[in-house]
């Protein structure tokens, strides 16, 4: 009898070990960043790379936080992020409900429109989002990335929240109307509770999104400088010699651990989040 058991033990060792193979190798560079932030200078210079520093320094993260412009290109992250997100909340949240509740015509091509929206790279519309932006007078904004991140994560949280509207039945927000709530008062007060986990997973998703784009921030932010976001910032580590790596992979820790701290955060409801609303519906 004991026998089975550890046939199944030894039967799953392969997974097992590609697994922690996995993790290692997509840990390793987020050691490797930290570490480096955390080396003195002439350490990471050396030919010899080293795992494990002797020694430890703050040195680079000084560097970073006193760099010119650390504190506003915070900001203008954090505000363009936190923008992009509650605005694609908000619509998705009425788009998902009308296409989970309601019958309409040409619903189902909305749905598929919205998939191919979801499917297409963004990085293909950059020409004509810069385009976009010129003729309107709208390069060098903040609101301009706000709503290019907003467009970005809204499919991707219109398909969640719908997948995750559907499973929640109807008829306990058809009692609440029959109890007097109306249709709205009824889906605020039922169904809108039921969604955190749906609501904390696309929030995830769009926080991450936009938090790490670079390549949008980089072509719609050229002339002012101050509506610069963190990832075009980390750029500006240069010197003399180079680039300051120590200074640039401080700032890189920096800029991680909001996203970090937002996973952390929210973890608990990102797996069924994700789960509810990518199979179901």
């Amino acid at each position: 009898m004991t026998g089975a058991p550890t046939l199944r033990r030894l039967r799953r060792l392969p997974l097992h070990a590609a697994a922690a193979l996995t993790v290692l190798v997509c840990l390793f560079p987020v050691y490797w960043m930290t570490t480096t932030a955390l080396k003195p200078s002439r350490d990471i210079q050396s030919s010899e790379p080293r795992f494990v520093p002797h020694t430890w320094t703050l040195e680079h993260f000084r560097t970073a936080v006193n760099a010119d412009g650390f504190a506003q290109f915070w900001r203008n992250s954090l505000l363009v992020t936190a923008g992009a997100v509650l605005l694609s909340l908000l619509v998705a949240l009425g788009a998902a409900f009308a296409v989970a509740r309601l019958r309409w015509r040409g619903r189902r091509p909305f749905v598929l429109a919205v998939f191919i929206a979801q499917m297409a790279p963004w990085e293909s519309l950059i020409i004509p989002v810069y385009i976009i932006a010129r003729d309107t007078h709208m390069l060098d904004r903040l609101i301009t990335l706000t709503l290019v991140y907003f467009m970005i994560t809204l499919p991707f949280t219109v398909i969640v929240l719908r997948g995750f509207i559907a499973t929640i039945p109807p008829e306990l927000e058809e009692a609440a109307q029959v109890d007097g709530c109306t249709r709205f008062g009824a889906f605020r007060r039922i169904a809108f509770p039921l969604l955190a986990p749906g609501l904390m997973a696309t929030s995830l998703f769009g926080f991450i999104t936009a938090w790490n784009e670079f390549a949008y921030a980089n072509f719609l932010i050229i002339k002012n400088q101050d509506q610069r976001t963190l990832p075009v910032w980390l750029s500006s580590f240069q010197n003399t010699f180079g680039t300051d790596w120590g200074a640039t992979m401080a700032a890189s820790t920096l800029f991680a651990l909001p996203a970090l701290a937002v996973f952390l955060l929210l973890q608990r409801h990102v797996t069924s989040g994700l789960a509810s609303g990518a199979v179901k519906g």
